[in-house]
């Protein structure tokens, strides 16, 4: 089963298939959010979005920001896919526990597919206030997420 991920992490955490996956599934977040699927649209990441004031700005300021990191890394993701590519919107929340949770998932993820990005994560972890959120978002204290209850243990690779 496939599942979507909109990591809430710093993109520049993400490896390159993290990324990717962070850019497309952003790109069908935002078809959802405009009514041009059936599918996913009780996705429980999508809340988030769904609840912003400005939903389509919110994800465009997302994939903006996906965007960024890719370029920084010489990639080429077509910025034209994005609607309303918002330069800035409203920070959404999203708790410290949901953060260190995202953390862990990635580091397994990573040692298993990306070493090198591993080795780098384990670095940057040392370092004060790791993880840094995704810039859409504004940390708050609290708990993971009650939508991941589960979440993972249906993803495959």
């Amino acid at each position: 089963m496939r599942v979507l991920r909109l990591w809430s992490i710093h993109p520049r955490y993400l490896d390159r298939k993290g990324l990717g996956a962070n850019w497309r599934e952003g790109l069908l977040a935002q078809a959802v959010l405009l009514g041009r699927t059936k599918g996913w649209r009780n996705h429980p990441q999508l809340k988030r979005f769904k609840e912003h004031p400005a939903p389509i700005a919110a994800i465009g300021f997302f994939l903006l920001k996906v965007h960024e990191e890719a370029t920084r890394r010489g990639y080429n993701y077509n910025l034209s896919k994005l609607v309303e590519p918002a330069e800035d919107v409203q920070r959404a929340e999203i708790t410290v526990g949901q953060l260190r949770y995202e953390a862990e998932i990635l580091m397994e993820r990573l040692m298993r597919r990306a070493p090198r990005k591993y080795e780098e994560l384990l670095e940057m972890a040392k370092e004060p206030g790791f993880p840094e959120p995704h810039p859409m978002f504004t940390v708050v204290d609290g708990d993971m997420e009650q939508w991941e209850s589960g979440y993972w243990k249906s993803q495959t690779d």
